[in-house]
């Protein structure tokens, strides 16, 4: 009774401890960059957006937009949030600026407060998200200089707002170096969450205080670089524009450190889209001797249509597996998959690598797979099929008669990529393949769900227990990443 009566009161105590308050931090740019009034702000940024009636983009992984008042760079920074799918659920929003109070040499993410507030409300930020990035890299820290005055994130917000129902959770890193190699530090600690499930607001505006003229040319020059997909172009021309002799050109990108990171993570799988330019001159021709221009991009992800099969597909293919190790069992060959299958399940036309797996009660009874693209699917399951059958060195051959009790599994591999870091590896996600002169090796993605072990673990053991390069042996090694429809 003693005990059940303490506890009774530890539990009522610790019910009425006050909770915490959610940490805010002010909009200390409405009134001054943009609209403190809600409904007017709501009014013009929808106007502003009404302006783009276009359709989505496809596979938008990041947005370039201006940061000045929605008077200035408005119409051009809706252009780039009426790009987006307003549908589509991101995880999480990346905001990249730069720093307008205060020098960093490094880069400054707020994982101080809870939520970004505006006039329309609150928006909440990703803090886990954002100490993960502080924790992987030094380069990263927490001023809280760099993000109490700061306009550039907090003016996108607004847009954000309006064009979704439900704003994703923000990370909001403010970019002040000039250092090379710490701008290439951040890309790479930032690589592994520019995936589809997240997207990329970079804040800048562009040529500052030259004349109109002169705006619109350095622009354009800008502007191709940034098109160009090259961080190394992108700065050539920031230093040749520099160079130029052009009156009263402050900058020609103010968020150039922001813009150079993006570059860094863009790879052949990404095309910079511009989507348009303006400058101040142009709003309501305003003075023309001293302009700020203002560019919208979207980096678009052009990856081939993702391969997909459909339920028919695959069941096809296990029909076709077991044909095999059937026919084989019977000493027939393995019969030929008819004309009329393959027009009404193309995908087996495909060519792509597979494994196929076979279990018996529930445990391994033989696994083969066949890496490349080099014949169509609907072979490479039926030779897969039968291998895993009879020629896995783990295992004697199965017979005809344990047959009706072998379950089929099979693993389409999507095309391998290349990776430079383990940074790119995702686990459960991704298979890794390693490779070392004669000697290779791979675990399949989903060898993370039948263990306990860390990234560096399943790889060691990879590189181990399959590539027989030793626990280390990755390390030098090639690395290839891929995933899996398994079925």
């Amino acid at each position: 009774m003693l005990l059940t009566a303490i506890v009774a009161i530890i539990m009522m105590s610790s019910c009425n401890e006050p909770k915490a308050e959610p940490v805010v931090r002010p909009a200390t740019q409405a009134g001054r960059f943009y609209e403190a009034d809600p409904l007017r702000l709501s009014q013009e940024i929808d106007s502003l957006l009404s302006l783009h009636k276009r359709s989505p983009l496809d596979g938008v992984a990041a947005l370039i937009v201006p940061h000045a008042s929605p008077y200035f760079s408005g119409n051009v920074a809706a252009s780039a949030y009426m790009s987006l799918n307003p549908q589509k659920h991101y995880k999480r929003i990346f905001m990249l600026g730069p720093s307008h109070h205060t020098w960093l040499d490094g880069a400054s993410v707020n994982d101080a407060v809870d939520y970004y507030a505006t006039p329309l409300g609150n928006v909440e930020v990703d803090r886990a998200t954002a100490s993960r990035l502080i924790a992987a890299d030094s380069v990263f820290a927490y001023s809280r200089e760099a993000h109490d005055q700061e306009h550039c994130l907090e003016v996108q917000l607004p847009f954000l707002q309006r064009r979704f129902k439900e704003v994703p959770p923000i990370v909001p890193v403010i970019i002040s170096t000039n250092d090379y190699q710490k701008l290439q530090r951040m890309a790479s600690a930032l690589k592994p969450f520019f995936t589809d499930e997240n997207l990329f607001i970079v804040s800048s505006d562009f040529s500052h205080y030259p004349s109109y003229d002169d705006a619109y040319r350095v622009d354009a020059l800008t502007g191709q670089a940034v098109e160009s997909g090259s961080a190394e172009q992108f700065m050539a021309v920031i230093e040749a524009n520099a160079n130029s002799g052009i009156r009263n050109l402050a900058t020609s990108a103010c968020g150039e450190l922001a813009i150079i990171t993006l570059m860094l993570m863009l790879d052949e799988h990404y095309t910079m889209k511009h989507i348009m330019y303006q400058n101040s001159g142009d709003i309501d021709n305003h003075d023309h001797s001293r302009v700020v221009g203002y560019h919208a991009f979207a980096a678009l992800r052009n990856d081939a249509p993702t391969f997909t099969l459909s339920e028919q597909a695959k069941q096809q293919l296990k029909k076709i597996a077991l044909q095999s190790i059937s026919d084989s069992l019977n000493g027939k060959h393995a019969a030929t998959v008819s004309p009329k299958i393959l027009s009404q399940h193309p995908a087996l036309r495909q060519k792509c690598g597979a494994f196929v797996s076979l279990h018996k009660h529930g445990r391994l009874r033989g696994c083969i797979g066949h890496f490349g693209e080099d014949h169509p699917l609907h072979e490479i399951v039926a030779d897969m099929a039968r291998a895993a059958a009879f020629e896995d060195p783990r295992f004697q051959p199965v017979t005809r008669a344990e047959l009706s009790d072998i379950d089929i599994e099979i693993s389409v591999l999507t095309p391998m990529r290349r990776i430079q870091s383990l940074d790119e590896f995702l686990l459960h996600r991704h298979g890794i393949y390693i490779r070392k002169g004669y000697r290779s090796g791979t675990f399949l993605p989903q060898v993370a769900d039948e263990v306990d072990w860390t990234k560096e673990e399943f790889v060691g053991h990879c590189s181990q227990d399959k590539a027989g390069l030793g626990w280390d042996g990755w390390r030098d090694a090639e690395l290839y990443v891929y995933e899996a429809i398994v079925f």
